[in-house]
């Protein structure tokens, strides 16, 4: 199957990553969060089983573990280093499961899981349908979906500042909000809410930026990224066009644009949007979006 990511580059990027990874991803704590926040659509509903997807260090599935110590929390990532950096979280009072898997292939039953939460994995997935697809057939109906992923304005500053410097491409493209939104309803999830946060971290320059992307695994897994090292030139002229962005406190700003969404796994046997067809179909200005800046 030709994909535009290369996942075993992906898994190699967060598996050397594992131990970094929690330092630098600040980022990623904050978006973690303001998810887990949106639990709380649950009400005093206790679900029996908790799945964490593209988990990394599992600090989410260990906070669900806390709130519902009776449910049964797994924990999944394809790096088995990061699960391995998991354990240190899931003590033995409260321990929780940990799987390697992929989350475009979850190795769960039909109907299994009351709660399906997926932090910052789904940008590194190139068909979401499919994707949410697996979501819906391993959630109850009723059951719960948490997810949040990058949008397109992410890195926007380093997409430009290398595109004027290599014609390879080095920042992935990630959906808009729109695309995001509709991959939910083609896969048959019901009554989905999308919201967008735009953050911006600054650096002193880019070289510090490149540092705190290798040390979360936020590495170029592009199919068609160079496969050779990125040469002094062409570096050197990223970094004198990434200047043109230094605001007036002297720091380099990154966007980081985030998508959020929650939803709902409908009653057995609702259909999906198929290919060519309108079944259940929904328009995209009937989902509701929530802009934070």
């Amino acid at each position: 199957m030709n994909t535009p990511f290369d996942h075993r580059q992906i898994r190699r990027a967060f598996s050397r990553s594992a131990s970094s990874y929690d330092a630098a991803a600040a980022l990623q704590h904050e978006v973690e969060k303001r998810l887990l926040e949106s639990l709380d659509y649950l009400g005093e509903r206790a679900p029996q089983v908790a799945l964490d997807v593209g988990s990394g260090p599992a600090h989410a599935a260990a906070a669900m573990r806390k709130r519902w110590p009776r449910a049964q929390v797994v924990a999944l990532d394809m790096a088995l280093p990061m699960l391995r950096e998991a354990k240190k979280h899931a003590g033995w009072w409260k321990p929780f499961a940990r799987v390697c898997a992929d989350a475009r292939a979850l190795p769960f039953a039909d109907g299994s899981v009351d709660v399906l939460f997926s932090n910052l994995c789904l940008q590194w997935v190139e068909d979401l349908p499919a994707v949410f697809a697996g979501f819906r057939r391993v959630l109850k109906p009723g059951g719960l979906l948490l997810c949040s992923t990058f949008g397109p304005e992410t890195l926007i500053e380093l997409r430009d500042a290398f595109a004027q410097a290599d014609a390879t491409p080095h920042v992935s493209r990630f959906p808009p909000i729109a695309q995001f939104g509709d991959a939910l309803l083609m896969s048959g999830f019901r009554d989905p809410v999308v919201d967008r946060d735009r953050f911006t971290l600054t650096y002193d320059d880019l070289p510090a930026l490149m540092r705190e992307l290798r040390a979360m695994g936020a590495t170029n897994a592009l199919q068609s990224r160079r496969h050779t090292l990125t040469g002094r030139s062409r570096f050197a002229a990223a970094s004198a066009a990434y200047e043109a962005f230094r605001r007036d406190d002297g720091k380099l700003p990154s966007t980081w644009e985030v998508i959020y969404a929650h939803a709902w796994a409908p009653p057995p046997g609702a259909p999906i949007r198929g290919q060519g067809e309108e079944v259940a179909s929904v328009p995209i200005s009937a989902i509701p979006i929530r802009r934070r800046e």
